[in-house]
């Protein structure tokens, strides 16, 4: 009885989300009562629970995307990435723009929210194809590829950050093996794919066009790539270091702390600060009101993961987790296997990326626990599934499609398939690297 009670309180989630349209925090508080009363926890015990839920869930994370949140704005509204952009597209050349803006994609987007990358990107694209006359799907889309990838496979985007939290993982060999995973999936579904897809006709539309910053005022190249590439670099560094050295060491402590996540983005922001003050020179004060904004942006993402931590801690306070424990304990399927499943089905069904993922882990945290997986892995395992088949429940979908104003088929053609590709690309690489760690 347990158990279908669990499966109506995520049916309930999906239909508040999609059919109902109400907002996703909410539905998450809404879901997490009914499923407390329904298991028959005590009713002051379910809002203790939803709390304590949350806080723990937030508690290492609230820093973590707050200082991505800034320092994304800040590398956007400098001209960093457009310098970036345009670093890489003269240095490779007409003949390699595809590989140019692949690449981008991939060093923006570590630092950039998928949103906030998408919208900044894609200008970019369209002045590299009307300025080349090239296809605007075939081109554009290994960049929008890359970003994916980065949303879903590497901390510290919130997804991924979240379930490192909440499965007790590794945010370093987390970042390692999600760059492992991620170079050749972006590859294969980025500039091998999009090579089917130049037939695609595409006219974007004028009205999303931005004003580009003129080049003479763009930061220097140096900054521009190394800024944002900071958090990688440290937090790469102290996996390095400390695989090599003894827990008691100086070393080993000291690059714990600079390869902390939350450290290693506070330092990325400094520099930012200081050395990426835009076109204008802007003040400090302007740029402190920049990152004020910013944190506006993820307010509701910090909800959302908020409300997952509360239904995490409902199912565990009810003692319904051990009980999937044993039922999934009898199944035949792989755990690595399992957390992408489930995650690609709420994924097709609720539409967003992060709900998804979250719900997935708060439902197999015990099973993962008992099982003894290797929790890293089964952070990307889950985010590669939590990307699988964006269809029309899916806001990044419609952006596609009025951005590069095609028609649905050839969005479904075109943007449904690379994230499928991506997502399937990435259980495999999860599955292979299981074989060796």
């Amino acid at each position: 009885m347990s158990l279908i009670i669990v499966f109506v309180a995520i049916i309930i989630l999906i239909l508040l989300i999609t059919w109902t349209k109400i907002n996703t925090f909410l539905a998450f508080i809404v879901v997490c009562i009914f499923a407390g009363l329904a298991l028959q926890l005590p009713p002051n015990a379910i809002m203790s629970s939803i709390e304590k839920g949350m806080g723990d869930m937030l508690g290492s994370l609230v820093i973590i995307i707050a200082l991505g949140a800034m320092l994304g704005k800040q590398v956007a509204a400098s001209g960093a990435a457009q310098q970036i952009a345009q670093s890489l597209v003269q240095a490779f050349g007409k003949k390699y723009i595809v590989w140019a803006l692949t690449l981008t994609g991939f060093v923006v987007g570590i630092p950039l929210f998928y949103g906030v990358g998408f919208v900044l990107m894609v200008p970019l694209i369209f002045s590299v194809t009307y300025r080349y006359q090239l296809p605007a799907v075939a081109t554009g889309l290994p960049l929008l590829a890359s970003l994916s990838v980065t949303h879903g496979f590497l901390p510290p985007h919130p997804s991924p950050s979240a379930l490192v939290a909440l499965f007790h993982a590794n945010m370093g060999l987390t970042l390692l093996y999600g760059l492992i995973i991620a170079i050749p999936t972006v590859i294969i579904a980025g500039p091998i794919f999009s090579s089917s897809l130049k037939k695609i006709v595409s006219t974007p539309l004028p009205a999303f066009q931005i004003q580009l910053i003129d080049a003479e005022k763009l930061p220097g190249i140096f900054v521009s790539f190394i800024i944002p590439l900071i958090p990688v670099i440290l937090i790469g560094l102290t996996t390095g270091i400390q695989s090599l050295n003894h827990t008691n060491s100086f070393l080993y402590r000291f690059s714990g702390f600079m390869g902390n996540p939350s450290v290693a983005l506070l330092i990325a922001l400094t520099a930012a600060t200081f050395y990426l003050k835009g076109p204008e020179q802007e003040s400090v004060a302007v740029i402190m009101n920049r990152y004020g904004e910013a944190v506006k942006d993820v307010v509701m993402i910090l909800l959302i993961i908020g409300g997952a931590g509360s239904l995490k801690e409902i199912l565990t306070q009810s003692g319904i987790s051990n009980e999937i424990v044993h039922i999934l304990e009898g199944t035949a399927i792989p755990p690595l296997v399992l957390g992408w499943l489930i995650a690609a089905l709420i994924r097709v069904c609720v539409g967003s990326s992060t709900v998804a993922g979250l719900t997935t882990a708060g439902i197999l945290i015990p099973y993962i626990t008992a099982q003894g997986v290797n929790t890293n892995l089964m952070v990307l395992s889950i985010g590669a599934g939590s990307l699988f088949f964006s269809h029309v429940n899916d806001p990044g979908f419609w952006m596609f499609k009025e951005y590069f104003n095609v028609s649905i088929k050839d969005t479904f053609k075109s943007w449904s398939v690379m994230e499928s590709i991506v997502s399937i690309l990435g259980l495999a690489g999860v599955l292979l690297l299981h074989l060796f760690v």
